[in-house]
């Protein structure tokens, strides 16, 4: 099986008939489908920050992993039980650091997820620190045995059924890509491959992303995961022109299609009558496109597709007629 496109190279093999449809999607910034945005008990996040190895790594990767944190307990949603926080030392932060960041606590999180979580669900899992190796066998660094690529590809496997966002925001996170891409997954690594090694500044740029309204392209107080995902990536590279340096990091993503459906934020109601009757017939066809997409086990390929297209046109004929209308653009 072929890994699933990377943005920029292509939308996936499975979204192939509606390529142009996927670039007019991209080009009115269309939103989540309700039920695959982070919101509500259907929401499960895994934050973990690795080993720091100098104080400011250290405080690098708790702010990025705290606004993560805040935002998902605040703006998102998501229940206590469905928040979990590893770190490096929890004595830094103790009122959001549950246990120390290792091998064996991450595996029993993972465990805890599959029980938590059902079928149609979100996982957002959040690596923020140094990584190195190659392949299958890429790490994350820990306090005490590393992490690897495998070692995530087989505590995902209980999470079959669920959208899965893995963002490894580490360095040489690269190879991560082929090891853990799959159906109903997007993986996103800060690094293009295992060799680009030295210190990333993909994590700050993209828990910014995430949590503030920087990233959001039509104002509609959601992010989409492409939105949040583009915007880091440009920062990063706009630093690195600053600083009059060669860049050693691009950012990557698996399945770019699947990235557009995933939104974090609760959005708030328009005060246009008008437009606030769009975006509430907007909410009902991206509901229809997430029942969709639970049904998609049991359809016929062809229909599902058929039905697939005709909701996501229609959802760009209303995101356009809010524009039309007056709402606020980006």
């Amino acid at each position: 099986m072929g890994l699933p496109a990377v943005a920029g190279a292509g939308v996936n093999a499975s979204f192939a008939p509606f390529a142009t449809l996927a670039a007019l999607l991209a080009g009115l910034c269309l939103v989540a489908p309700q039920g695959a945005a982070a919101q509500g008990s259907g929401t499960h996040v895994l934050l973990v920050t690795g080993l720091s190895g100098e104080p400011r790594f250290a405080r690098a990767f708790d702010s990025a992993a705290t606004m993560v944190y805040d935002a998902a307990r605040t703006r998102w949603g998501a229940a206590d039980s469905g928040l979990m926080y590893l770190g490096e030392d929890p004595a830094r932060d103790p009122g959001r650091i549950q246990a120390r960041a290792t091998r064996e606590s991450i595996g029993a999180r993972f465990a805890v997820l599959a029980r938590r979580s059902a079928p149609g669900d979100l996982v957002f899992v959040l690596l923020i620190g140094h990584g190195s190796g190659e392949g299958a066998q890429s790490r994350f660094n820990l306090p005490g045995p590393d992490v690897t690529a495998a070692d995530f590809a087989g505590w995902l496997k209980a999470l079959e059924g669920r959208t899965v966002v893995l963002v490894n925001a580490a360095s040489a996170s690269g190879d991560f890509l082929a090891a853990l891409a799959g159906p109903g997954r997007v993986v996103v690594t800060a690094t293009k491959s295992a060799m680009q090694r030295n210190e990333t500044t993909f994590a700050g740029h993209f828990s910014r992303a995430l949590t503030s309204e920087a990233a959001d392209g039509d104002k509609d107080g959601r992010i989409s995961l492409m939105e949040a995902f583009s915007w880091a990536k440009g920062e990063v590279a706009r630093g690195y022109e600053r600083k009059n340096l060669l860049a050693t990091e691009q950012a990557q993503l698996t399945d770019s299609s699947l990235a557009r459906t995933v939104a974090f934020g609760t959005g708030s109601a328009p005060t246009d009558p008008k437009i606030a009757a769009l975006w509430a017939e907007r909410r009902v066809l991206e509901g229809q496109v997430d029942a969709l997409r639970r049904r998609k086990a049991t359809m016929d390929s062809t229909a599902y597709a058929r039905e697939l297209e005709r909701l996501l046109l229609e959802i760009a004929e209303k995101t356009a007629a809010i524009r039309a209308a007056g709402a606020p653009k980006p």
